[in-house]
């Protein structure tokens, strides 16, 4: 029978394996473990990791008469009051990553 791993053992090895950037199979086969044993490792580790939700702050939102007129624009107001003007079909992703960029 072969002794009880220690949490701090079993924890380095997982975090071994993360940083190994083989699969599983591969890393528990050429460090002599159990496939199963290294799951189990794997997950534990990762359940305890804190995870960090994205802050995500929703706003309210305006429609003026005169965005009824006009083509549809996508406009942002930064806190700092800077306004961001982008035409109609912008890509969204593009636009987060400069308005999240931009409010550093």
């Amino acid at each position: 029978m072969s002794k009880p791993v220690e949490k701090q053992e079993w924890f380095q090895v997982a975090e071994a394996f993360e940083a190994s950037g083989l699969t599983q199979k591969e890393f528990s086969a050429q460090q002599g473990l159990r496939l199963s044993t290294l799951q189990s490792w794997v997950y534990r580790r990762r359940r305890q990791r804190p995870q960090k939700a994205a802050a995500v702050r929703l706003l309210p939102v305006e429609v003026s008469a005169a965005a009824k007129e006009t083509p549809v624009q996508l406009e942002v107001e930064l806190a700092s009051g800077a306004r961001l003007r982008f035409p109609s079909g912008a890509d969204v992703d593009y636009v987060a990553l400069l308005v999240t960029a931009l409010s550093r």
